[in-house]
């Protein structure tokens, strides 16, 4: 088995001003600078045998991986990858607007974005799905994955049904989910929730 640590980019600026992110940027803020560095210590001493460390392309989740990589020296050492695939979902219009315009819930839209040029659930399931199968299939070891917190609870969702740990915990800013990865089937199961 190999496992998966899926872990979400650190407080930025828009997330104190509860703006809509999506696929536009915001820096972190010195609070998620803070717990980039915290939760990498819980990868040095929790995360084994990496072998591959890839980021969603957006500001804030590369900013939070180079964090980790400048404070986990064996991580350093590992392949980077930018991953479209780990991008969070599309809000159409929404995007870099205050959170109460979204006419739905920030963390499970389902479709009420399409209209406005936003990604539909199922587009946003398949993305995420298919490109975290293929980052497991692309090696033998362990990826630690940083993506963003609608898409991550997305991909939660999916194999909640193989959860071994508790899925109605918020993911907080740096949160860390666990899944083995089983390639034989292309399956994931919930192992553990690290929330700062």
């Amino acid at each position: 088995m190999q496992t998966l640590y899926l872990m979400r980019h650190g407080q930025t600026e828009y997330n104190v001003q509860h703006i809509l992110q999506g696929r536009c940027d915001s820096p972190l803020t010195c609070e998620g600078i803070a717990q980039a560095r915290r939760t990498a210590a819980w990868l040095r001493e929790h995360a084994e045998h990496v072998e591959l460390t890839c980021t969603s392309p957006l500001g804030r989740a590369r900013q939070t991986l180079d964090l980790v990589r400048e404070e986990v020296p064996a991580l350093a050492q590992l392949p980077r990858l930018d991953v479209p695939g780990l991008m969070e979902r599309d809000y159409g219009r929404f995007d870099g607007k205050p959170v109460e315009q979204l006419p739905a819930d920030p963390w499970n839209p389902g479709d009420a974005t399409v209209r406005y040029g936003g990604e539909s659930q199922a587009a946003a399931r398949y993305r995420i799905v298919r490109t975290m199968q293929d980052l497991m299939n692309s090696c033998e070891g362990n990826v630690l994955a940083v993506s963003h917190g609608s898409i991550s609870r997305l991909f939660k969702t999916v194999w909640a049904e193989h959860a071994r740990c508790d899925q109605d915990v918020a993911l907080g800013n740096c949160c860390v989910l666990v899944f083995e990865y089983d390639s034989a089937t292309g399956t994931f199961a919930n192992t553990e929730i690290l929330n700062q």
